[in-house]
């Protein structure tokens, strides 16, 4: 951890390994995916600790706040450190991959491709949803 009171957002988010590259982060913040106090930040904003941050990475979505500063990426012990999520955050977060869970819960893939006569059935059903 460095001495620094603040850091840029992109290389705080990279180095608390919320996106795998620096380049990734920077994306994220200019597409709008993350919130500085509740507003549209850019990737040079600095980061003090304190500063409440809403993060959208795919499907999840964080509500954190800085505990600590680091120009370093460490390991992921080290990373969680550097931020506290509140509790509501990690139960919507839960409930949400739980639910998805429960969604593929009933798919079962095929155990081989489709012969040729489920492929022309395949084909017909595909024509009838054309009509």
């Amino acid at each position: 951890m460095t001495e620094s009171t603040t850091l840029r957002l992109d290389i705080w988010l990279w180095a608390a390994r919320f996106f795998k590259t620096r380049s990734l982060a920077k994306q994220a913040v200019e597409t709008g995916k993350v919130e500085v106090a509740g507003q549209r930040a850019k990737p040079s904003r600095t980061v003090r600790p304190g500063d409440s941050l809403k993060i959208a990475r795919g499907e999840e979505y964080f509500e954190i706040s800085v505990l600590a500063l680091s120009e370093q990426r460490g390991p992921a012990s080290i990373a969680q450190g550097l931020y506290a999520e509140s509790e509501e955050s990690r139960t919507r977060r839960e409930q949400l991959r739980a639910q998805r869970a429960m969604e593929r819960n009933g798919y079962r893939a095929p155990e081989h491709k489709p012969d040729k006569r489920a492929r022309r059935l395949i084909q017909a059903l595909g024509d009838i949803d054309a009509l």
